[in-house]
């Protein structure tokens, strides 16, 4: 089973930015489908972003325009770049492999088999 390792979380202010990576213990082009989940307190899991190995990418209307997501399939590993963050985006982000292709709006938990511990984001107003 891949394992996947979260960095890059922290706190930052409003209308900041900033970059999260998820490295991989495996080939990440073996998992069709990765993606960027996030947990706020108190609501359920969402999708944020998700990559699909032929490039097509897919964001969440919440975040389209201000998060990219891509991946350097030469060191295994999974980004997500964050600008003109809102209080509203604080949240643990799990990275996710082997995510269902659903439209992104429908993913949920159960739909990735692969999951990283989270990494907290914080963002002041």
């Amino acid at each position: 089973a891949v394992q996947l390792a979260e960095s890059g979380g922290g706190s930052v202010q409003a209308g900041g930015s900033a970059r999260l990576s998820c490295a991989a213990s495996d080939y990440i082009n073996n998992y069709y489908r990765m993606g960027w989940f996030r947990q706020a307190a108190m609501k359920e899991r969402e999708a944020v972003a998700t990559s699909v190995t032929d490039g097509r990418v897919s964001y969440v209307d919440s975040v389209q325009g201000r998060f990219t997501i891509s991946r350097d399939n030469a060191k295994n590993t999974l980004y997500l770049e964050m600008s003109s963050l809102k209080p509203v985006d604080s949240a643990i982000y799990y990275c996710a492999a082997l995510c269902a292709g659903k439209p992104i709006a429908t993913l949920t938990y159960t739909d990735c088999g692969y999951w990283g511990q989270g990494t907290q984001v914080t963002v002041s107003a």
